[in-house]
Formats: structure tokens, sequence, C-alpha cells
């Protein structure tokens, strides 16, 4: 009898593993289909940025630009207008750090 249940916890073990393989494995990408190529976006209305790299997931390099507001915006990496956003940025973020992310400049502003 002990033969069965050592069976039975070793089905259960094998078979919890796969759920949680199987959960873990379709976790689905946030990617940018196309970026903006007709306009810009004005670098005070931006909190944050993160850069999509092609290959892992995504197809095609972006830069999202986070506004104050959450909305995701997909930009072109290698321009000009987009590496003053991200300049700007970090400015911005690390002034808000200094004043402990307090005052109108820091709003949306997230550690």
């Amino acid at each position: 009898m002990a033969q069965w249940g050592d069976a039975k916890l070793f089905f259960c073990f094998l078979f919890i593993t796969w759920c949680c393989t199987v959960t873990l494995a379709e976790v689905p990408m946030d990617c940018c289909l196309s970026v903006l190529t007709d306009r810009t976006v004005p670098k005070h209305v931006v909190a944050n940025y993160r850069k999509q790299i092609s290959g892992q997931g995504c197809s095609l390099d972006a830069m999202i630009l986070v506004t104050r507001n959450g909305v995701k915006l997909c930009a072109p990496v290698n321009v000009d207008w987009v590496q003053g956003v991200i300049e700007h940025v970090d400015k911005v973020r690390a002034h808000c750090k200094k004043m402990n992310y307090k005052g109108k400049r820091c709003a949306g502003i997230k550690p």
C-alpha cells in the first residue's frame, strides 16, 4: 500500500510542476508593433521610458515612452528628439529623487 501512496505523491508533484511550467511559459509580451514616425512627443509629458529590443519576444527595436498619465507611446530608438526626451526624463527623475518626489514638477513621476 505504501507503494501506491508514493506513486500518487510523485504524480501529484509531477502534475503541479507541469502546470507551473505551462503557466509561466504563456506570459504575454507587451510589444510595440510600430513606432511614431510623423510626429514627436513633448518631453514634459514623459515620466519614464524603457527600451524594447527585437529578438526578445518583440519584432522591432523601439523606445517605449510612458507619459505622466500612464499612456505608453512607441518611438524610434536612434532619433535625436527621442534622445532629448530621455535626457530630460533622466534629469527630472534625478531632481525628483532629491525632492523626495514632491512638488508639481514631480507629478506622475514614480520612484
